[in-house]
């Protein structure tokens, strides 16, 4: 049998841990896991109450209502397809559905709302990543930096401020807010770093308002509705357990 002397056990277990190490680094740099979507993924937005739209809005992406029907869709002048199952609308790059469509629209919209509202709940029930990731500022997050991880407030949340999101590609970042999500007119979400936005995950009790001709990054999962006032850009997902409203705003999940 080969024998190993002391130094050379010592530095096995040397290497060993800085592996350990680095490897728990790189985990904690990246974040918790992502939150699955499932067929609510499909959708760029999804409501159960209603979309509305007024002025020049464009939509990269399939939209959405359920359990209602199409007429809750205002603003889009839709144009039904032949076949019956989705709607054409000159503001959206993608298509529109909705409950009374046809065969299998509906079946696939209830999927799609359930798996919204499992999403939801999955973001809501994670831990914190650490003390120093609860309530922070506050709920006043303008000027901050803030790296991967789950952050929880019991309040409302503000963004009075440009807020930067920093990590790397595979980063994932989701925030629980118990009470409104507001974002001040003309400030951004400003990702650094190779953050992608589709890792960014807004779980929010209360009411979320986008302010006029601000920049905001990341998927919205909101109870209850979603407002997107005059000339906002939101690259993401609006998923609204009521209503989402527009204002001339431009929509797009990169």
């Amino acid at each position: 049998m080969k024998k190993f002397n002391k130094g050379s056990i010592v530095a096995v277990l040397a290497v060993s841990l800085v592996l350990g190490l680095t490897g728990s680094i790189s985990a904690l740099a990246a974040g918790p896991a992502t939150v699955n979507l499932g067929t609510a993924g499909n959708f760029i937005i999804l409501s159960k109450a209603g979309i509305s739209t007024t002025g020049v809005t464009k939509i990269t992406g399939n939209i959405g209502v359920s359990p209602i029907a199409g007429t809750a869709i205002t603003g889009f002048g839709l144009v039904l397809d032949r076949s019956g199952t989705f709607s054409r609308s000159a503001l959206v790059v993608g298509k529109v559905y909705a409950a009374n469509y046809g065969v299998p629209t509906p079946a696939n919209l209830t999927t799609a709302i359930s798996d919204m509202k499992t999403a939801y709940t999955n973001a809501a029930g994670r831990a914190p990543t650490s003390a120093a990731t609860i309530n922070v500022g506050a709920g006043s997050i303008g000027g901050l930096t803030l790296k991967p991880g789950v952050y929880k407030w019991s309040s409302a949340v503000t963004i009075p401020t440009n807020v930067t999101l920093s990590g790397d590609q595979n980063g994932v970042w989701i925030f629980q807010i118990a009470g409104t999500l507001s974002e001040s007119s003309g400030k951004s979400v400003i990702l650094k770093g190779g953050a992608e936005a589709k890792n960014i995950f807004w779980q929010v009790a209360g009411a979320t308002t986008l302010g006029t001709n601000s920049t905001f990054n990341g998927n919205i999962l909101d109870k209850t509705n979603i407002a997107l006032q005059t000339g906002v850009k939101l690259n993401g997902r609006a998923l609204a357990q009521t209503a989402v409203t527009l204002d001339a705003v431009t929509v797009t999940n990169k």
